[in-house]
């Protein structure tokens, strides 16, 4: 059973500058709620029971989000608000389940993932992008299905438009399993719109084997300089190693953007 997450935090947030000049892009309230906290309610309902967050030495206010206690026991000492105590214990539970290792020097999302290394435990643990929010459905539970069911790794797909390839990693479809997932044959990181097998991109959601930790301790860096967690995939598809594309059936939020920070607190608004 899959009871970890790991999510990177260390990124800088370029995208939604200059709000992130001085805030963590992921404590952003999105409808009145940390965009954070939405990512931990998908884990907690999908039946997580740890998260490993990596933050850097800059992203430190994401910790002390979860560590305020003396703040919330004044307050509520002082005023007793309802709502107050209904928030502090809704922290505390998440605090409970959230351990921290941190990534201080922005080398990719691979590098990030190999600093959990020594915590995984089992032989498949969920990844999470915070930039990406899937709401309506639980995409996580429904990939966990997936992997229970094929005793495979999962990552979420839709398709998107051709002209925008460049920004995702992009699959070649192997196989078709039914009409929601398919078996993957090659992954290839950000290509160029010649380049690219497909219009099928990954989307902010993966179940990945232990064992990409030992390709990831091997893996030279890629484009932009970054060590990629794609280059790792595709190493281990190389070894016959079973990647299924699951086409998820949620809406697709981008909140890594201002645009698409905005209209994802329109669209949950309406929820």
């Amino acid at each position: 059973m899959i009871k970890q997450a790991i999510i990177p935090l260390a990124g800088l947030g370029t995208r939604l500058l200059p709000l992130t000049s001085v805030f963590a892009k992921e404590l952003l309230p999105i409808n009145g709620k940390p965009g954070i906290e939405y990512i931990l309610d998908e884990c907690i309902d999908a039946g997580i029971k740890e998260v490993i967050f990596i933050i850097s030495k800059k992203k430190k206010m994401i910790k002390d989000y979860f560590y305020n206690d003396k703040f919330y026991k004044n307050i509520i000492k002082s005023k007793k608000d309802p709502r107050i105590i209904k928030e502090y214990k809704k922290i505390l539970k998440y605090k409970k389940m959230i351990k921290f290792v941190y990534q201080n020097k922005p080398l990719g999302t691979g590098d990030a993932v190999l600093k959990t290394k020594k915590y995984i435990k089992s032989k498949f643990f969920l990844m999470l992008l915070p930039d990406d929010l899937i709401i309506k459905n639980n995409c996580s539970k429904s990939m966990i299905k997936i992997h229970n069911q094929y005793k495979s790794s999962v990552m979420a797909s839709m398709s998107i438009n051709r002209k925008t390839v460049s920004r995702w990693g992009i699959y070649k479809l192997k196989k078709k399993i039914d009409k929601k997932n398919f078996l993957i044959e090659d992954v290839i990181e950000k290509p160029s719109k010649s380049e690219a097998p497909s219009n099928k991109a990954v989307i902010g959601r993966y179940i990945l084997p232990k064992k990409i930790f030992s390709k990831l301790l091997k893996q030279k860096p890629g484009k932009s300089n970054e060590i990629h967690i794609t280059d790792s995939i595709q190493s281990l598809i190389k070894e016959n190693e079973k990647f299924i594309a699951h086409i998820f059936s949620g809406k697709y939020l981008d909140c890594g953007s201002l645009n698409g920070y905005i209209k994802s607190t329109i669209e949950i608004s309406k929820l």
